[in-house]
């Protein structure tokens, strides 16, 4: 369980948070966990106001432009934000659906190679170490993007004046670029960045590993079906079905705890993506300089990538739900007894409702709804554009 928690379970800690109890024991978080959540929200928070007091100035002012780039900080923000608390908040489900995992991962060398353990282990490591670097190497680069355009172009270069600047557009009510407060600053805004960041990718990455191990048991369910052999004795065929049964319930229970933990962030997270890759794509096609193309397409990748990461394992978990009911109709029945057929029937039926991760009741996830959300964001882009004409 901890190796596949392990990613997200760092960028948890990088926040201040525990999702969930390890050891299954009551105990208070330590002073330097419940300091280290407090000083994230609170300065996120703090640069979040300050975003809003700009967007809302620019708009009246009439600079759209600007406006449109605080918006896409601000989504940001909130999705980050969201997340993180959300997780703080079904911290009792949380521990609930970490016990049941817990109770069906396969134990001993046998069980992990009927559940291909290593398999699944292995491509869950690799995406989240990929995602996890991608995106870290995204939110530094476009933290770190202003420091390095005053060292490169000013300092070290000579070829144009830069000056200091921050990596968000917000408000601040002193004149700061030329004293020494551009430093604390600097500094508060980066680690706002940072912790929106974290609180999405350790969300993301958590999501991941429980769709993983759920993926798994009903891919081990399936091939336990389509390789089960008939004894031809009903009692004990029966038993086999009751079994299966019993344990397709349990995978639908725990993916319900999954949907009912993680479903009103990801509405919030695709609601607010579709305005965000709006706004992006809106700004590189206003004529922005080079420098801020570059810092907007890797804002832009950022949000693409996270939406394709929970689009992909909301369809592995469709597929492999529909897999049992082939692997049902696949295993050798034809000889069976007839209510062994019929009860067959049933478990098809039921197999073929697809298991779906969901944005609460509004949103069943699939790749799919990468191509809505697309779409919805394509369609405002065009709004955008015409009253920018205009």
């Amino acid at each position: 369980m901890d190796k596949f928690m392990k990613y997200a379970n760092f960028f948890y800690m990088a926040v201040g948070i525990e999702p969930y109890k390890k050891d299954l024991l009551e105990h208070k978080n330590s002073l330097k966990t419940r300091i280290v959540f407090w000083a994230n929200v609170i300065n996120l928070t703090l640069v979040a106001i300050g975003e809003s007091i700009y967007f809302r100035s620019a708009y009246n002012n009439g600079k759209l432009l600007e406006a449109v780039t605080v918006l896409s900080y601000i989504g940001f923000d909130i999705v980050g934000m969201s997340k993180m608390c959300f997780i703080w908040w079904k911290k009792a489900a949380m521990n609930g659906m970490v016990r049941e995992l817990e109770e069906m991962y396969p134990r001993g060398k046998v069980q992990e190679q009927r559940y291909k353990l290593q398999k699944h282990l292995k491509s869950c490591s690799r995406i989240s170490f990929t995602y996890s670097l991608l995106y870290s190497l995204l939110i530094w680069t476009f933290n770190l993007y202003s420091v390095m355009q005053f060292l490169v172009y000013e300092k070290w270069l000579n070829i144009r004046v830069v000056g200091k600047t921050l990596p968000y557009l917000m408000y601040i009510p002193w004149k700061w670029e030329d004293n020494w407060t551009y430093y604390p600053l600097l500094f508060s805004q980066n680690f706002a960045g940072y912790t929106a960041a974290a609180g999405q990718i350790s969300s993301d990455l958590l999501l991941c590993a429980v769709a993983t191990q759920v993926v798994m048991h009903f891919d081990y369910l399936s091939h336990s079906m389509e390789s089960h052999e008939l004894s031809g004795d009903w009692e004990q065929d029966s038993q086999f079905l009751a079994d299966t049964v019993r344990y397709h319930e349990r995978i639908l229970q725990l993916s319900d705890v999954v949907n009912e933990i993680f479903g009103i962030p990801l509405l919030l997270n695709f609601m607010v993506s579709s305005f965000v890759i709006c706004f992006v794509g809106f700004q590189m096609t206003v004529g922005v300089s080079p420098d801020m193309i570059t810092k907007l397409f890797l804002f832009l990748f950022s949000s693409m990538s996270q939406v394709y990461l929970i689009c992909h394992y909301g369809q592995l978990v469709a597929d492999a739900s529909f897999g049992l009911s082939v692997a049902t109709y696949r295993q050798n029945w034809t000889h069976a007894d007839i209510r062994y057929k019929r009860a067959l029937v049933i478990i098809i039926t039921r197999a073929q409702k697809l298991t779906y991760l969901k944005a609460t009741i509004f949103l069943d996830i699939s790749r799919s709804t990468m191509t809505d959300l697309l779409q919805i964001s394509y369609k405002f882009f065009a709004l955008l554009r015409t009253m920018y004409g205009q």
